[in-house]
């Protein structure tokens, strides 16, 4: 007997308990909708899942590896990058409308969705009004798989355009390591000192890796 037949559905328990009360397998097999010839779609779910280790680095998977599991395909694949961009825009959303300051998780989870998948340093600047709701994002700078050179000249012409009293400072580490460099640190402090001359604030750096992410706010270091 298939070990899901006893199973409740992740539609009824979704229905009845709310969707926290999902596992992550039980999420994906929503999603997912259907499994293949001999394979249910919680097996297919839950293999993925132990496969990439998270719902993240699942979701993060570009199209070769992610097709090349047993019974995902183009119609599957396109189904887990929208439910991506969903996310990303869900969040993007929120902190149009709430201080990014006080949602730091909101802000963390958006920044990594963005920043951890990418193959090369990507230098990423959240331009804030005057009560730190998010105006914009911008990626300013792409680098190599090890470095990313950045200029505070155009940060501060950018922020300036528009008009922005605040930054979220954010850039990643391809590596998968969030450990903030010397030079990490150094950038910082020229952009905060080029951007303080006009009485705009650097409110915090986020340095992002695989799963992980450093706040030099957090750190003391702004």
């Amino acid at each position: 007997m298939d070990r899901w037949s006893g199973v409740m559905p992740p539609r009824e328990k979704l229905l009845k308990f709310g969707a926290v009360a999902l596992t992550d397998t039980e999420l994906l097999a929503i999603f997912l909708r259907t499994g293949m010839s001999g394979l249910h779609v919680m097996a297919m779910a839950e293999n993925l899942v132990t496969e990439f280790g998270s719902l993240y680095s699942l979701m993060s998977a570009d199209y070769q590896t992610l097709c090349a599991q047993k019974g995902m395909g183009k119609s599957k694949y396109t189904q887990i990058q929208a439910i991506s961009e969903l996310a990303r825009r869900c969040s993007a959303s929120y902190l149009a409308k709430e201080s990014a300051l006080c949602n730091t998780k909101v802000t963390r989870e958006f920044l990594q969705s963005i920043l951890s998948h990418r193959d090369r340093e990507i230098f990423l600047v959240m331009f804030l009004d005057n009560q730190h709701r998010v105006i914009r994002h911008e990626e300013l700078f792409a680098g190599t798989i090890s470095s990313v050179e950045v200029h505070p000249r155009e940060i501060v012409r950018e922020a300036l355009k528009f008009n922005a009293a605040a930054l979220i400072l954010a850039h990643n580490h391809p590596s998968g390591r969030a450990e903030p460099s010397k030079a990490d640190r150094l950038m910082t402090a020229q952009v905060i000192k080029a951007c303080s001359l006009l009485d705009i604030r650097v409110l915090d750096h986020f340095v992002i890796g695989h799963g992980e992410c450093v706040s030099f706010a957090e750190r003391g270091w702004m």
